[in-house]
Formats: structure tokens, C-alpha cells, sequence
């Protein structure tokens, strides 16, 4: 093998080693977008299983209501929001439509450290509600704050925390996030309770 031949055999064992790297981040990164996304509908739709599997089995979402630790518990909250769902779906009067929800996610920063079992993430969220009419109109938004694991090689929420700008408590302090983490949302009593 000529020394030229040899050189341009490392070059492309180099780039080769290079690509391999880029194309994990790649996975990495859309494994983590296909677990928001899961977690968005299963939120939506009011799946407790589905939504509770977006976590790890010891799990924390942070939503400013307070922790809510584990599967079971993170299930049990979700199960609870969708029979208010229910109910008040149920109470529609005539000549409307029920009021529908739906959560976009968007402009997600993900960092996954060198060696692919945990990842930082950051991503906005807004919040759009139907009307009586069917029309929609935006009324919540905020950020997610997110630490990921992978586990048996499927990425998971260890810990999720939710900022909401419409609540002072859960609001950001405007501060980028991307770049220094927020504080937790402080705890606010539900409405019932203040």
C-alpha cells in the first residue's frame, strides 16, 4: 500500500468514526423527540398508562403543584384529569361542541452526554383550547425543563419539570433556560384550596 492509499485509508476510517458518532446523536435526538411526542398525546388524550410510561419506574414530574413521584402516581394524576375531562365533556350544553385541548412542543434543545444513557433537555410548549364554536385559540404557555435516561435502550423522562407563563409561581424567571437551568416552579395551592 503506497503511503498516499494509506493516508486517505485513515481519512476515511476517521470520517467513517465521525459519521457513526453524528449518527448516534441523531438517534439519540429522535428517540427523545418521538418519547415528547408520546408523552404529549398520551397527555392529551388522557392515557394514564401512556403517559405514565413516558417516565422511569422512580420518575418525577415537577409541575408546580408539587412532585408527583413514580409511575403509579404519575398514572393516578392523569387518570384523575381525564374523568374532569369526562365530566365536564358531559355537561356540554346543547348546540356546542365539548372543549378540546391539544399541547404543541417545539424549539427543543437536547444535549446527550458522551456516552448516550442520559440527556438534558429544554423545549417550549403552548397550550391551544377549543371554544364553544370549535374554534381554538391559545391560552397556556411555557417550557419544559427536562432530565432523560435511557433505559433498556428507550429513552425516558426521569425528571420533568413544566413552567407555565400564565402562572407567577410557575412562570420562568426570565432567564434563558438553554443556559442556566430555572429554579423548580414553586408550590401553588389548586384553586380549591387558596
Amino acid at each position: 500500500m503506497s503511503r498516499k492509499s494509506f493516508r486517505f485509508f485513515i481519512a476515511a476510517a476517521v470520517l467513517g468514526m465521525a459519521g457513526i458518532a453524528y449518527a448516534s446523536y441523531g438517534d439519540d435526538r429522535a428517540y427523545i423527540e418521538d418519547l415528547q411526542a408520546r408523552y404529549m398525546f398520551a397527555f392529551d388524550y388522557g392515557d394514564p398508562e401512556g403517559y405514565a410510561g413516558t417516565f422511569t419506574t422512580d420518575g418525577i414530574l415537577d409541575y408546580g403543584g408539587g412532585e408527583i413521584k413514580g409511575r403509579k402516581a404519575i398514572a393516578e394524576f392523569i387518570a384523575a384529569g381525564r374523568k374532569r375531562t369526562e365530566a365536564a365533556r358531559a355537561n356540554t350544553p346543547a348546540g356546542q361542541q365539548p372543549t378540546v385541548g391539544r399541547h404543541i412542543i417545539n424549539n427543543m434543545v437536547i444535549q446527550v452526554d458522551r456516552n448516550g444513557k442520559k440527556a438534558h433537555g429544554v423545549a417550549y410548549w403552548t397550550h391551544m383550547t377549543s371554544g364553544a364554536d370549535g374554534r381554538g385559540t391559545v391560552d397556556f404557555f411555557g417550557h419544559y425543563e427536562d432530565e432523560m435516561v435511557k433505559v433498556n435502550g428507550q429513552w425516558l423522562f426521569a425528571r420533568r419539570r413544566i413552567y407555565n407563563e400564565a402562572i407567577p409561581e410557575w412562570a420562568s424567571q426570565y432567564v434563558n433556560p438553554v443556559t442556566t437551568p430555572s429554579p423548580p416552579p414553586k408550590y401553588r395551592a389548586p384553586s380549591g384550596q387558596r
